[in-house]
């Protein structure tokens, strides 16, 4: 692959951008057998992209064929390209994740879901199309866990409803929490399988409660890391994909 190439595939402009930015001397590549960084005036070098480390613009980046991105969404974002009233979580984002090519067009990586605009926690992004689908099917019962903070308190009547299925106005079919774990008298760990329009707000509203802070926490195997604050983003991990497998 020549290195305009792979630049573009990796976000950072037209293929004539990625070719100025090699020719004005603004990239490096790793030379492992030299343990240096080093200049490449040539954007039609062959290069062999898997493993590449790479700097544009004095930025260190890392090649991945597909994006799989986790970002700690924080409060009063929305999960839009096109917000109504508050931030898009996608200025949270370096602009090669924006622009990463997809079938010819300039997507970007894409939320898996969404969440609402005052619910925080675990949201996945991806350009990997089948990856997106199989994490939001419904069929594929891939597992969400979200910590619901109350208004009242809970009981084990609460409990039990959210568990044997409630049902929402738009859908006569009982809809049910996979699981339900009362962590104090005001907090629940609610884990769905399927996500619908305010789904965990309108199940605590049929059993006689209301939500006052919700936070998605896990997805499938995947736990939210502890040392990623709000707002930040990190590239998953081979071992963390292998988590959001169904069944995990």
């Amino acid at each position: 692959m020549q290195l305009q190439e792979m630049l573009y595939t990796q976000g950072f402009g037209i293929r004539r951008v990625c070719s100025g930015l090699v020719q004005q001397g603004w990239v490096q590549l790793w030379n492992a057998q030299s343990n240096a960084w080093e200049q490449v005036l040539d954007s039609t070098l062959e290069i062999d992209p898997e493993g590449l480390r790479f700097k544009v613009q004095g930025v260190e980046w890392e090649y991945h064929e597909l994006g799989y991105v986790l970002l700690h969404k924080p409060a009063g974002t929305e999960c839009s390209q096109k917000p109504s009233a508050h931030p898009s979580i996608y200025t949270l984002l370096p602009a090669p994740l924006r622009q990463r090519p997809n079938k010819g067009a300039i997507q970007g990586v894409q939320a898996v879901g969404r969440l609402d605009q005052d619910t925080t926690g675990l949201l996945l992004l991806s350009d990997d199309g089948q990856f997106i689908h199989r994490m939001s099917s419904p069929k594929k019962h891939v597992s969400k866990v979200y910590r619901v903070t109350c208004k009242h308190p809970v009981d084990d009547k609460q409990v039990q409803r959210l568990l044997d299925g409630v049902v929402l106005d738009d859908d006569p079919k009982p809809v049910k929490a996979a699981a339900c774990e009362q962590v104090d008298s005001h907090v629940l760990d609610l884990t769905l399988t399927e996500g619908k329009y305010h789904q965990v707000k309108r199940m605590l509203a049929a059993v006689g409660n209301r939500v006052e802070g919700l936070h998605r926490w896990k997805m499938g195997g995947l736990v939210l890391p502890v040392d990623l604050a709000p707002g930040q983003w990190r590239w998953l991990t081979p071992e963390e994909l292998a988590l959001l497998k169904p069944g995990k």
